[in-house]
């Protein structure tokens, strides 16, 4: 089975969420059994820079606005035997700093030529552009990829013959790909998909939504979020699509990188530590007062975050429950960025309480792991969360996970009431209503088991037996490419 991952982002070389961690790893666990897994990237300076072993594979004439021409480049990402296509576009691809945006936090005004390029790309693979190699199927992430199955259904239109199957995964149906419907003219799609059967979305025209109309299977990351988003409610205007199209969708949870996550053998932490052996957690605790100017004391929970600050990730109650977190003398650690009002209350917290709260604004993923490994609590108070790595991360090094009962949160984490408790399946802390109220008893809840020493290193064993690695994801992934695909021998 070959298999085309088309995506914006590949960790380790370039990241601003969780889709990087999974376009990262998942090839890898597809490889283990058996199949021949390949990323399609468009040439950020991140990955021109960082893409090992690169050789020429074709030149493409200008489109897109492309006026420099395209180049198709062949490499291997570092790290693994994973091998990567990319698209080297200067015109379009060759800009500092996010990836998405300019400085100002503006989108390009040439996102949709931008990454319909990447996804034309991949049906162009799709019918040989590589002479030695040519997938079975083309699995889309996100709405960045999303045209990769228009362009598919637009070339069997065209020749009359069955090409790649494809799959597109919802990684946050929020993000959409939503452009004017003149842009559509640029896309270099036929006039009949500009449709409200098609990529037509309220007059405009939706990346997302044409890939979820012309993907012949669609895969959400979380089994209760592939239910979330067929209602009114997180449907984000495509629940209509997608409930006339869920015999197709499936949920399949995320998994976590062992080789990257692993308290065993994490080299970022200040101390190892396994289920059997946590005595080095808090070391990781007194290593991460120490570097960012907490108390060191371990008589109060410590509570972490590592975030995007959105209204969606919940932090705004948070910072509400943030004075009654204080006031049991619990200590709070953050890193992250985002909503510039949020940046500017944390701070203001932790200039006020310099020994309880300690702020970074930005991202570093050495801190974060170290955040992890080194609280006691981690929390994750989202609106809605498509699936979260954060609190599988969580888990995993024996840090508690406080989360709210929705999408992938709901699928990962049971909470510590005393049946739960009772039957040693208790392995964190959840509430239900997006609300400071249900928060804050949740808050007192992880102080409460804190209190009582025994019952909190039950949960924090039971949390660290949890597994949710890549390769039963990988496994389903398989069943799905094989319920879809015509294999060939070229």
């Amino acid at each position: 089975m070959r298999v085309l991952h088309v995506c914006s982002e590949v960790y380790p070389l370039l990241k601003t969420g969780g889709l990087a961690d999974v376009a990262g790893a998942l090839p890898v666990a597809l490889a283990a059994l058996g199949c021949d897994a390949r990323l399609l990237v468009p040439g950020f300076p991140a990955f021109r820079d960082g893409i090992a072993d690169r050789t020429l594979v074709a030149e493409l004439p200008a489109r897109f606005g492309a006026a420099a021409g395209i180049k198709l480049y062949h490499g291997v990402l570092p790290g693994t035997d994973v091998a990567i296509y990319m698209i080297d576009a200067p015109d379009l691809y060759h800009r500092p700093g996010d990836p998405y945006a300019d400085a100002s936090k503006h989108p390009y005004a040439d996102n949709h030529r931008r990454f319909a390029l990447l996804g034309w790309v991949a049906a162009q693979l799709a019918q040989g552009l590589d002479t030695f190699w040519r997938p079975d199927v083309v699995h889309s992430h996100d709405w960045h990829a999303a045209l990769a199955p228009a362009y598919l259904r637009a070339a069997e239109l065209a020749t009359g013959q069955r090409g790649a199957a494809s799959v597109i995964t919802v990684h946050n149906l929020a993000y959409q790909g939503v452009f004017p419907a003149y842009s559509f003219g640029e896309l270099d799609l036929p006039p009949s998909f500009f449709d409200v059967n098609g990529a037509e979305f309220y007059g405009q025209v939706s990346f997302l939504k044409a890939g979820l109309y012309y993907a012949n299977k669609i895969t959400t990351v979380s089994p209760t979020y592939a239910n979330e988003i067929q209602s009114d409610e997180q449907g984000c205007g495509l629940n209509g699509l997608l409930r006339d199209r869920a015999h197709d969708l499936l949920g399949i949870l995320n998994g976590v990188d062992d080789a990257i996550w692993n308290p065993a053998t994490d080299p970022r932490i200040a101390a190892r530590f396994t289920p059997s052996s946590v005595a080095g957690k808090a070391k990781c605790k007194t290593a991460l007062q120490q570097e960012t100017g907490l108390a060191v004391q371990n008589s109060a929970p410590l509570f972490g975050v590592v975030s995007r600050l959105t209204e969606q990730k919940g932090l705004h109650l948070m910072l509400a429950a943030l004075p009654d977190l204080l006031h049991r003398g619990g200590q709070f650690v953050l890193l992250g960025s985002g909503d510039a009002d949020m940046e500017r209350a944390f701070r203001a917290a932790a200039a006020a309480h310099p020994e309880q709260v300690a702020v970074v604004i930005g991202y570093d993923e050495d801190l974060s792991h170290r955040i992890i490994a080194g609280s006691d609590v981690i929390g994750v108070p989202s609106r809605f969360e498509p699936c979260g790595l954060t609190q599988l991360y969580g888990l995993k090094y024996g840090t508690l996970p406080l989360v709210r009962r929705v999408g992938g949160l709901a699928d990962t984490v049971v909470d510590s009431a005393l049946e739960n408790l009772a039957d040693d399946i208790a392995t964190g802390f959840v509430f239900d209503r997006f609300d400071d109220d249900s928060l804050r008893a949740a808050l007192r809840r992880a102080f409460a088991l804190f209190a009582r020493k025994s019952d909190w290193k039950q949960v924090q064993k039971q949390a660290m037996k949890q597994q949710f690695g890549w390769d039963r994801a990988a496994a389903q992934f398989m069943s799905v490419y094989q319920q879809i695909a015509t294999p060939r021998s070229a």
